[in-house]
């Protein structure tokens, strides 16, 4: 098989459909680079969802002297009650789970709520009205429901919360997201597909004297088939690079350049690295896509 031959029969394809070739190109930029921004979401959702399980802790606060709570009738937490905290923490059903535990008295919070807030707020606020609190890392986030279940509803103990909890309508929100790009670039790839179909049928039939000659001199369909293909891939694999540089690009100006320096809570971003990972699954995607819905077509042109 003549590689020259072939190559020169699918750049003469793509001079007569250039319209087409150029929507194809389009079509396959925007859904490839739809495909691209889902991927790196989802790693951005795994690289904060590490991060703060990692970090996040589950807060014993004890009851103060304004607490409501039912387990808080008796007013602020007494010396016993925090003891029976202490013991429970310490004891061989829950130190397993537990990495590490910092207790942090009212005087402390109250404290770090004024070096938050400034100094203004200390004639409205005072430390009676901050909870004593034990701060509790664990081995493993996901255990923290023990944690919850075993305090909810001890004397003393005003509330338990879990800090990961108030991160997971974030995390939803992003994989929300996620999906609405993943949905829009499916859209898009199937109207890439379509229009690579339809360009591939709209050269084969500009060219149906040539194929029937060549037919008639015993070409194989192989060889028949082959610049059809490739005019797909070609076209496929330029939008798959304009693709991998808006990725690139938006990762470099968009990501790097601007959000991680307006964004603080958030301390892991994906980098420029990771979308060079992005990248062959771009190009190799476009690729695939484009040889079989280009073969598929040519084939089924040719048995018409």
């Amino acid at each position: 098989m003549r590689l020259g031959l072939i190559l020169g029969e699918a750049f003469t394809g793509l001079r007569r459909n250039a319209s087409m070739v150029i929507s194809v190109v389009l079509v396959t930029f925007v859904s490839l680079t739809f495909v691209g921004a889902a991927i790196l979401m989802q790693m951005q959702i795994g690289a904060m969802r590490s991060y703060w399980v990692d970090r996040a802790q589950v807060a014993v606060y004890m009851c103060t002297a304004t607490s409501t709570t039912d387990t808080c009738t008796g007013g602020a937490a007494t010396a016993d009650q925090l003891a029976e905290v202490q013991a429970k923490l310490d004891g061989p059903a829950l130190a397993p789970l537990i990495r590490d535990v910092r207790f942090e008295s009212s005087d402390e919070a109250y404290q770090n709520a004024l070096t938050l807030l400034g100094s203004d707020y200390a004639g409205i606020l005072n430390a009676d009205q901050f909870n004593q609190t034990y701060w509790i890392n664990l081995v493993d986030q996901r255990q923290s429901n023990v944690i919850i279940e075993a305090f909810s509803g001890t004397a003393g103990v005003e509330e338990v919360k879990d800090q990961l909890q108030y991160l997971d309508p974030l995390f939803s929100a992003l994989t929300v997201a996620t999906y609405i790009a993943v949905g829009i670039a499916a859209l898009m790839l199937i109207a890439a597909v379509l229009l690579i179909s339809t360009t591939i049928r709209l050269s084969a039939f500009a060219r149906r004297r040539e194929i029937g000659i060549m037919r008639l001199v015993g070409a194989s369909n192989r060889f028949i088939q082959t610049p059809f293909i490739l005019e797909g891939v070609i076209a496929a694999f330029v939008g798959s690079v304009l693709a991998s540089a808006a990725v690139l690009l938006g990762v470099h100006f968009g990501v790097d350049g601007y959000l991680s320096t307006r964004i603080d809570f958030v301390t892991t971003w994906v980098s420029v690295g990771d979308a060079w990972i992005v990248v062959p699954v771009i190009i190799g995607l476009g690729i695939v896509l484009a040889a079989l819905s280009a073969g598929f077509a040519i084939r089924r042109w040719l048995r018409a």
